[in-house]
């Protein structure tokens, strides 16, 4: 959570998307550190939309979750939402989906911890980041 100041707004006094975007890369290599205990870089980030601006002088809440693991990566759900502090309205603002790689401090990949599945909807987040890894890296193939 942190409240939004004009040093990070447009003209308009809106949250520039940059400094939403940096927030996202944070808090989801937090969630990724926290689940891994390694280094992690930021490999790909899918699905950014910007739903609605955050004004100055509301709060910036950003939750991050970890859906996938695969090998050497993780996916990570990050959701933003904007809160008017005297009202509590809160309404979602973003969601992004980051892929983060596990390296060593020589830049060697390094295998990331199984992730427990218990319910069903963490079942399905982990197959709808599987469907976005296998799209992802169709595309980057196409690229090389």
């Amino acid at each position: 959570v942190q409240g939004v100041l004009p040093d990070v707004a447009n003209p308009l006094g809106f949250i520039l998307g940059g400094t939403v975007m940096h927030l996202i890369d944070i808090a989801g290599a937090i969630a990724g550190h926290r689940h891994s205990r390694s280094l992690l870089v930021t490999a790909a980030v899918d699905g950014l939309q910007f739903l609605h601006p955050i004004k100055v002088g509301d709060l910036i809440i950003l939750r991050a979750v970890v859906t996938a693991v695969f090998e050497t990566s993780l996916e990570v759900e990050v959701e933003v939402f904007s809160e008017e502090i005297l009202t509590g309205r809160r309404r979602m603002t973003s969601r992004a989906y980051l892929t983060f790689v596990a390296i060593d401090r020589d830049g060697r990949k390094l295998r990331v911890p199984p992730l427990l599945l218990e319910t069903e909807e963490e079942k399905r987040k982990a197959a709808e980041a599987r469907v976005r890894r296998e799209a992802r890296l169709k595309a980057r193939a196409s690229l090389l």
